[in-house]
Formats: C-alpha cells, structure tokens, sequence
C-alpha cells in the first residue's frame, strides 16, 4: 500500500498568550489559502525551527508584560531567521525582549482609531496613508529596540506599528484580524505572501489527499471504528475514512432515544445505501431511557448518557465480533477508534498548567472514550475548524442535509428536556422541535442561522382552546446566529414567521399550550439551556 510523506506546504505558527482573537487570527491566515497552526506561547525557538514555518505570529492576550506570572516568549524565536509578527501583547514582548521600552498605562485604549502610516512599510503596501483599525490594549511601546523604526502612529500612540526590516520583525498595536479592522486582512496578506514568501496551496482538495495519506500510513491494513451520530462531524469524518481506507471502516450508529425526528432514517440511507460503508445500526433506546427515569439534575443526565454509550459501543463492538448463529468472526479485531474532533476542540481542550487562555470546556471527543477502550486514536479532521469541515463534506459528496445541518448536542434532546426525560416529553418535543424545523426551511431561514430548536420547559400555564380551560406545557423557541459557537446573539427573525411556528405548536402539538421566545445572548446565557 502506498503510504508516502504528504507533502511540505507553506505554514504560519501562531504563539497563543491568551488573546480571544487566537483562532480569528488563524482562520484569517487560513481565508489566504495558507495553512497555520496555534501553538502554545512557551515553545521554544528550537522546537519552532524544526517545524520549518515561513513565519510567526505572536497574538494579543490579556497579560501586562509587567504582570508577575505573564506569559514570556522564548527571545531566541527572534534570531531564528524567520519573520515574526506580534499582534498587541506580541509586539509587547517584541519590544521588552530587544531592548525597548514598554510602560503599563494604567488605562486601555479600546475602540476604533485611525493609522497613519509612515516609511512605505512592506506591510502596509498598496494600502495608501491611512487606515481604519481597532485597539484593544493596556500597555505602550515608549522606546524602539535598535533597529527598528515606525511604520504607523495613531492618535494616542507614537509607536502603532513598528519594524525592522533588515530582520524582517514587525510589530501592531491594533488587531488586523479583528472585522472592525476593514483592511486588515490585506495586512496580514502582505504579511503572508509578500514578507513570508508563502504560497497559497492550502486547498481543501490538498488536504482530503494529505488526509488520506496520513491515515493510511497511520493505520496500515488494520480496522477502524467509528461512532457516528449523524453530525457534521463524524459524518464528514467517516466520508474521509471510507475515501481512505475502504472496507477497512465500520460505523456504529446508536440510537439512544434521544435524536431528531427520522434521523436514523437520514443516516442509514446516506451512510448505507448511498455511500456503502459498513454500519452497524443499534437501536439502544429502551437501555438509555430506562437509566434517565426519575433523572433531573442537567450534568447527571449527561454523565448517564456518556457512561451509557460507552457501554452500547462496547456491546457493539463484541457483536461485530459474531456472526448471526453467534460463532466468532476471524480478523475482528479493531485496533482503531476514529473521533471527529475539530481543532477548535483540539485549543479550548488544553488545560496544561501555565496556559494563558482560560480554559473554556473539556470537548467530549478530546479524551474519555478512548482511555476507556484501549484504542489508538485516528482524529483526520482535528486541524479543520467547522466551516473548512463542511467544505471537506461538500467535497467528499456529502448532501446538503448533512452538510449544512445544525449543530445537536452529543446527549440530544435529554438536554432539551428541562427535568425528566420521558417518552412522553420526548415525543411532545420531538413533534414542536419538526415544527420548527419545517418553517424555518420553508421561509429559507434554516441555513441562515446557527441553531433553531425547541426547549421543553418544566412549566405548564392556563390557556383557553375552544371553551375548554387548559393546563399545559411550554415550549421555548431558540434560534441563534454565531459563527463558531463559542458567543452567540438570538435572530431577528420576522415576526410573521414566530407567529407561524407558534400557531403550529399550539394547535398541532397536543399538551402544549404556550410558546415563548428566547432572546438572550451568549454569553450570559448559553446556546442550550442545560
């Protein structure tokens, strides 16, 4: 079986102290057909020069260099021959480690201003004298390290831009990669293409073809498994396996009583009928509900689930091992888990003591299941971030349904279910949840937002239908736009189509009598309600 090197690309490193914009700045890099890749800000300049980037990024972040315990840089990354740009906190650093002078001011400049630029900067080229740029910061460059001279001043800061371009080392105070920065992507272009000397050959075709190759030389001629739930994400990943290793795959699809209307109809005939990859579809309904009765408690629900997968996966596994009359099956043994883990999963994840950034949550695909199970993990995604994921997906043939559908927490509509999860509830919400999706396909909203979904409430109120009194159940509309899930802000929709779908869960869903709308944002709120 082949199994060459997949070919060298053009890289940008990025250094992470912390900054909210890391991965913006990652994606901006990305939207330049270039490949980067964030890494933790303490690597050294040894380890940064064996990985052989074109160029270095040192974010923002939230630290004063003067701040005991503040993330520092290695100062020889300076002198490893390589451009370096350093983004606010970044250019901080630049300027303490050189010989500079950086001040802590005691307030934070934050908000729009304008850069005027001096010195024909490479950086700046075609870009005229003046830009539009957004600040966020709290210390101040007061002195240049020899060698460097400004390329743009703002109002408030003699030292706005700074470089030296015998070294090839550039300094921001602004966030290019920020939108309110308009022109800020022809920054961090001049930046990649004309100071690095990148080329633009990060291309989702050349990266199907690398991950294929990757995978194969990973896993050889033995078996994979992988659960798939139906998602974005696994179901791009088992499209990329199946192109990579063929039969060599086998997909388990559980349905714990607990999914979208129909889903294990959708799956089972793209999976198995369309792209004829074996799965093996389990139908664990009764096991989970039973273990969710008389359950309350949001993270209790969740720990159930999880715990209970886990264990249909493993039955399901054993199976694979039998024939129908129950006589073993030679050549069973899997010695691959494959997990669709996004690299968004892969950073917010890391929780290594000294890491600047807050860590935000512990994804579910990130470790658990595999330690559990003894397998070796085959993770081909964990470098896409979602939207080059559904590009993957597109590509590989995937249908839109598939491709473009919403985001559903990995223990479904129990977390949808405020209180206890019964077949009862379950079929009220799963009956409100299809109205809503229904209508927002039909108005063309549906692709427009990140999630629509229906909430169950633990609330029932009076209502009148026909002469009679009622006393029934709430439902509650979700509907949010964000582009990465990690903030979120509700949707205008028009109010014509609020109205539709309220009038269609009140009339056709029996038991619930009262729809309300949620218009909270993320954060304080988040985007499920458990």
């Amino acid at each position: 079986m082949k199994t060459s090197e997949p070919p060298k690309h053009s890289r940008i490193l990025i250094l992470d102290f912390g900054s909210q914009y890391t991965q913006v700045i990652a994606r901006r890099i990305r939207e330049c057909q270039v490949y980067s890749e964030i890494v933790r800000f303490d690597t050294s300049a040894a380890e940064i020069a064996a990985m052989q980037p074109n160029g270095l990024i040192l974010s923002g972040g939230p630290a004063s260099v003067y701040d005991k315990g503040a993330p520092q840089v290695d100062p020889e990354i300076f002198s490893v021959g390589i451009p370096v740009l350093g983004i606010c906190y970044g250019l901080m650093l630049m300027a303490h480690h050189l010989g500079g002078g950086v001040v802590f001011t005691g307030r934070r400049e934050y908000g729009a201003g304008v850069l005027h630029i001096a010195n024909q900067s490479d950086l700046f080229d075609g870009l005229g004298d003046q830009l539009d740029v957004w600040n966020s910061h709290g210390d101040e460059v007061t002195a240049l390290p020899k060698g460097f001279r400004v390329a743009g001043t703002t109002e408030g800061c003699d030292f706005a831009a700074v470089e030296d371009a015998k070294r090839k080392l550039y300094g921001l105070q602004f966030h290019p990669e920020v939108v309110h920065t308009p022109r800020g992507k022809e920054i961090l272009q001049n930046f990649v293409y004309h100071i690095c000397r990148c080329a633009m050959d990060w291309t989702m075709g050349s990266f199907i073809e690398e991950a294929c190759a990757r995978v194969r030389k990973q896993v050889g001629d033995q078996k994979v498994v992988l659960g798939l739930s139906g998602g974005v994400d696994s179901s791009v990943t088992a499209a990329l396996l199946h192109k990579a290793i063929g039969d060599q795959l086998t997909c388990i699809f559980v349905n714990n009583g607990l999914l979208r209307a129909r889903e294990e109809e959708v799956v089972q005939r793209v999976f198995g009928e369309n792209f004829h990859i074996k799965l093996k579809y389990v139908d664990a309904s009764e096991r989970f509900l039973s273990k969710l009765r008389g359950v309350t408690d949001p993270e209790e629900k969740r720990k159930i689930i999880g715990n209970e997968f886990i264990r249909v996966f493993e039955d399901a596994i054993v199976d694979l091992a039998k024939t129908d009359d129950g006589s073993p099956v030679a050549d069973h043994k899997f010695r691959f888990l494959a997990q669709g883990t996004l690299y968004p999963d892969v950073i917010e994840s890391v929780s290594i003591e000294g890491n600047p950034a807050q860590v935000i949550k512990t994804h579910h695909n990130v470790g658990g299941l595999p330690e559990k199970m003894h397998f070796e993990l085959v993770e081909p995604v964990r470098q896409l971030f979602k939207d080059e994921v559904r590009q993957a997906g597109l590509q590989l043939g995937l249908p839109k349904e598939i491709v473009y559908r919403q985001p559903f927490p990995g223990p479904g509509l129990a977390v949808r279910i405020l209180g206890e999860v019964t077949p009862e509830r379950l079929s009220i919400l799963r009956e409100a949840d299809t109205i809503v999706q229904s209508e927002m396909e039909a108005a063309d909203w549906y692709y427009k937002v990140w999630q629509s979904f229906a909430v169950l409430l633990p609330v029932q109120s009076v209502g009148v239908m026909g002469d009679q009194r009622t006393y029934e159940n709430t439902i509650a509309l979700r509907i949010v736009e964000s582009r990465d899930g990690m903030t979120a802000d509700w949707v205008r929709i028009p109010y014509e189509l609020l109205a539709r779908i309220s009038n269609r869960i009140s009339n056709e869903v029996k038991g619930v009598n009262r729809v309300v709308f949620d218009i909270s944002s993320k954060p304080p709120s988040t985007i499920e309600w458990e």
